[in-house]
């Protein structure tokens, strides 16, 4: 009773406050994140042997320094020094109330030698390496079960020489599914900012089964052409910020995942409550912010807003296919740019591979309560390709104040889509050209209702 008076109380006051006030209150958890932490204890990595040259191997350093560092987490933390310098390493793995800070011209380069990047288990939600049954090789940057991780810097780099990687990917001759530069599992309290990554072998930031997330100030780069190279993707993982980022890669910008058909539904761990903004980024070959395909174990209440996206495939996209079950829900994107995009919007029911043939065709996904408004785009090919699922319609598909430059002569394609639309041009498909109605549509209300629900 006591829950339910203090959640009707806080729902009344948000009658009463206004547009800023609810700025400061969605993003107060984001600032929390970001506050700076003092590490009493500090060593550099040039402490326990490690030569700066490009050449010397020093993963033994990274992994003997941060064994060191160890005995200080109950004494306030401890923080790991990367000077100026060219830091060859294969994999590392961190610990809790760590603090890692790279000099702005200190470099970390991942070894060419996948050797040096050991085998780990598949994600539970996987099942199997995303790319190939059995293992998957570990991130450059790991950890497992942590508490209060910082990497950080003064905008210095990571590189993870991903072209080898790439390369073996493109001629089929990997054994194992492919490495990120930075994964964290099962980890609460992590803060990564002010840093450049460059060239993943794979996705560059993987956060999965994480809470308390914050990503900040970071530049990712890939060339277009390479092929999986996401820049950051949040998965199964909730209260997640992104914010502030410059992301360029040959594949989707930022795309929130959470499992793989069977055993994504099984592990039952869904993406939740993640706000996006002020991004900019550019994606050949994939999306600016995507959702799955990846998405059984549910993905919801995402905020994302001030996104700037340019020379891409997709603006925004949703993709998921029979098999998948889970959902993808109340979803509110605003104030987005678009410049030289193939489609504006995409919604893909029919989109990838499955872990296996144990995969159940009749789970299917549910599409529901998804608002994009306030966007603007020029040199825009196709407006939007919408497509459900026969037998699942995707409903509460809403666009509002969308104004689209397009230069094909059939600007919208949708198929088993339900929803609403107002101030659209080019004139929405006939399926979503019912009145803007908040009755039926996902509001940015509706978004900040809910977030003072969980925080109730």
């Amino acid at each position: 009773m006591k829950r339910s008076a203090a959640l009707l109380e806080t729902l009344m006051i948000l009658a009463t406050v206004g547009q800023s006030s609810w700025a400061v209150l969605s993003t107060s958890y984001c600032k929390e994140m970001g506050s700076s932490t003092y590490r009493p204890h500090t060593v550099t990595v040039t402490e326990f042997g490690a030569v700066g040259d490009g050449v010397m191997l020093n993963t033994k350093a990274f992994q003997n320094a941060i064994f060191y560092l160890h005995s200080f987490a109950d004494k306030g933390g401890a923080q790991l020094f990367v000077p100026a310098g060219k830091w060859l390493t294969g994999s590392f793995s961190l610990i809790s109330h760590l603090t890692i800070s790279l000099d702005k011209d200190a470099v970390i380069i991942g070894s060419m030698d996948s050797s040096d990047w050991p085998v780990i288990d598949p994600l539970p939600s996987y099942g199997r390496g995303r790319e190939l049954p059995g293992g998957r090789h570990q991130s450059l940057i790991h950890g497992s079960n942590l508490t209060d991780v910082i990497i950080t810097g003064g905008n210095g780099t990571i590189n993870g020489q991903g072209s080898i990687w790439w390369d073996w990917f493109n001629n089929h001759t990997l054994n194992y599914t492919r490495p990120h530069l930075i994964e964290l599992m099962y980890s609460t309290g992590v803060v990564i900012s002010n840093l450049t990554f460059i060239n993943s072998p794979f996705w560059a930031i993987h956060p999965v089964y994480c809470s308390q997330v914050l990503i900040q100030n970071v530049t990712i780069l890939a060339p277009p052409d390479s092929p999986n190279t996401d820049g950051i993707d949040p998965d199964s993982s909730s209260n997640v910020c992104i914010e502030d980022c410059y992301i360029s890669t040959g594949d989707d910008v930022i795309v929130i995942k959470s499992g793989w058909d069977e055993y994504g539904i099984s592990y039952a761990h869904p993406s939740s409550n993640i706000s996006i903004r002020r991004i900019v980024g550019e994606a050949k070959s994939g999306a600016g912010i995507a959702f799955g395909s990846e998405m059984s174990g549910g993905i919801s209440n995402v905020e994302a807003e001030d996104i700037s996206l340019f020379d891409s495939l997709y603006g925004i996209r949703i993709k998921t296919s029979p098999g998948r079950g889970g959902y993808v829900q109340y979803i509110h994107i605003s104030n987005v740019v678009l410049n030289n995009v193939n489609i504006a919007i995409g919604i893909t029911g029919q989109y990838g591979e499955h872990p296996d043939e144990n995969f159940d065709p009749n789970a299917l996904p549910i599409i529901n309560m998804i608002t994009l408004e306030d966007i603007k785009g020029t040199n825009i090919k196709h407006a939007g390709t919408l497509e459900g699922i026969q037998g699942d319609n995707f409903s509460s598909i809403c666009l509002f104040n969308v104004h689209l430059n397009v230069t094909s002569s059939s600007p919208w394609q949708c198929s088993y889509i339900q929803g609403s639309s107002n101030l659209v041009s080019p004139e929405s498909c006939e399926s979503l050209r019912n009145p803007y109605q908040t009755s039926v549509c996902y509001t940015a209300n509706h978004v900040r209702t809910q977030n003072l629900v969980q925080a109730a």
